[in-house]
């Protein structure tokens, strides 16, 4: 238990039908709260941190705060690189103590994402580290970069991409996007399930704040093994600090924000956690 990778996590997940939560956290009390609500409903965590939130908190701060906080806790606790920028970013992830990487050249023409994902699986591999990579484009907005259209993953193309690469699990684009959606999306759940057919490694689908609980548990139960959440964290924490703020404009002390925002956070993920069932799985 404590402070671990991804792979036993997301092999355990594929095998019983569940999927992993993936939150993102920016900051310590994040952290607190994720890790917090794994440990009430027994559900392994994965923390991830994305390249804008690490360039604002540094990725040996966050390795720190994760890893103390993880060795702490009885269950298992991963931290991940999310959307991964390069192969120079992943690799002083992991050399910072992240023990999940994603590499994401998912902009890239596909011999272009093949060539640099398999560049960072093969580091990763040597260090026991797992690797996600992402084929297909997914819409809407992550970090500083911004899908201009939707491309859904191509099956056969899935296939070989993960055979190539050598990757250890593969997010793919079924017509999610990243940021809360404008309109009701729509997914191409049968591509997922085409995907599965041909593709051993676990699935991760990447957008999934806004989707109802009946899509997520969908596309689990067609091989989705990890599901990423990340807006609506932030737009509980935000929320819970505005409305204590708006009862109590008196208040100065971050300690009582950082708590409001625990709070909020921490049922939210709990949520989260029972749609993907992973929770009782720790």
């Amino acid at each position: 238990m404590s402070f671990v990778t991804s792979k036993e996590m997301l092999l355990n997940a594929q095998k019983d039908g569940y999927a992993v939560g993936a939150f993102n956290a920016e900051n310590m009390e994040m952290v607190k709260a994720i890790i917090q609500a794994g440990e009430e409903l027994r559900a392994p965590v994965m923390i991830q941190t994305t390249p804008s939130t690490i360039q604002y908190g540094g990725l040996e701060t966050y390795a720190a705060i994760v890893e103390v906080e993880a060795r702490k806790a009885s269950i298992p606790v991963c931290l991940h690189l999310d959307h991964g920028s390069s192969f120079d970013l992943a690799v002083q992830a992991m050399r910072a103590g992240y023990t999940s990487v994603m590499i994401d050249g998912s902009k890239l023409e596909f011999e272009e994402n093949i060539a640099v994902s398999r560049k960072v699986a093969e580091v990763a591999a040597a260090l026991g580290i797992p690797c996600e990579a992402e084929l297909g484009k997914v819409g809407g907005k992550e970090d500083d970069l911004e899908a201009e259209a939707d491309t859904n993953t191509d099956p056969v193309q899935a296939k070989e991409f993960a055979e190539r690469t050598g990757v250890t699990s593969l997010a793919v684009a079924i017509g999610t996007a990243h940021g809360f959606y404008v309109g009701t999306p729509v997914l191409d759940k049968e591509r997922l399930s085409e995907i599965r057919q041909v593709v051993d490694i676990p699935l991760v689908l990447h957008g999934a704040s806004g989707l109802t609980d009946e899509d997520v548990q969908d596309c689990v139960k067609r091989g989705i093994c990890k599901v990423n959440f990340a807006t609506e964290l932030r737009v509980a924490y935000t929320k819970a600090v505005r409305e204590l703020l708006a009862e109590k404009p008196e208040a100065y002390d971050p300690k009582a924000y950082g708590k409001a925002g625990i709070a909020a956070v921490k049922e939210l993920v709990k949520g989260r956690m029972r749609v993907c069932g992973c929770d009782g799985r720790a």
